[in-house]
């Protein structure tokens, strides 16, 4: 049974409730705890395998009374399968470079961000950042963070994401990218690009935050198989279709 081991030691905190952004009509409360100090890095491996994502110094993770709908996913990079559909999606983006850059808050990549969170976030608390509460998100880590960038031949940035490295794994934090080129199926592409990056790396997970079955919005992490979950019984493989996905 692969089930990760926390520092008894560590402070943990509950939000209060708010309104649940994936499920309608249900109600939303996390637990939380803090990166900071010496051993923060080493923390946030085991809070990561744990079912923990990161937001700026916080590791948090959804406690939600009569809810378990949330569920911790990750790609099994080794065992990644290659479809037609994948095959295609490479053969399409095939012009544009996939590059490794600092955590660093740029114009260009706020832009893009921008256009990003107004076509497809437009009613979200994200989509009215400005550049300040921007590079916060992007820069504020206290653990090894980086950004895979997407780029075309013009030089122009295409999309990013921005992933914590982990001694397991790739954890994606956030992505964004152009929205005007559909055909290119960004968002599914940069995650090909982390599974690649991942398996360069000789990482075996790509951590990929949370599957909710009843939210259309996160339909497209079932495309990467296979799909581990985590729950009671530790790390199993996920089969989505059992569990009602879309």
């Amino acid at each position: 049974m692969n089930r990760p081991v926390i520092a008894p030691l560590q402070h943990f905190y509950r939000t209060s409730s708010l309104a649940c952004p994936y499920v309608e009509g249900r109600m939303e409360r996390k637990v939380i705890t803090e990166l900071e100090g010496p051993d923060g890095a080493q923390l946030y491996n085991a809070l990561s395998r744990a079912g923990f994502r990161r937001s700026h110094h916080l590791a948090y993770r959804p406690a939600c009374p009569g809810c378990s709908a949330c569920v911790p996913v990750r790609v099994d990079v080794a065992r990644f399968e290659t479809s037609r559909s994948t095959r295609r999606l490479r053969q399409v983006n095939a012009d544009l470079t996939v590059k490794t850059i600092g955590a660093v808050a740029t114009i260009e990549h706020y832009r893009m961000f921008q256009r990003y969170q107004r076509a497809r976030h437009g009613d979200s608390d994200m989509a009215g950042m400005g550049f300040g509460d921007y590079r916060s998100m992007i820069e504020d880590s206290p653990v090894d963070t980086v950004i895979v960038a997407l780029h075309d031949q013009a030089g122009q940035p295409a999309a990013a994401c921005l992933i914590d490295r982990l001694d397991d794994g790739l954890s994606a934090v956030y992505s964004f990218y152009e929205v005007g080129e559909p055909r290119r199926s960004l968002g599914t592409f940069m995650v090909l690009s982390l599974i690649d990056h991942a398996r360069a790396l000789g990482l075996p997970y790509v951590y990929l935050g949370y599957w909710i079955a009843e939210s259309r919005k996160m339909a497209y992490k079932t495309r990467f198989r296979p799909l581990e979950g985590l729950g009671a019984e530790g790390w199993q493989p996920l089969d989505p279709a059992s569990m009602g996905a879309a």
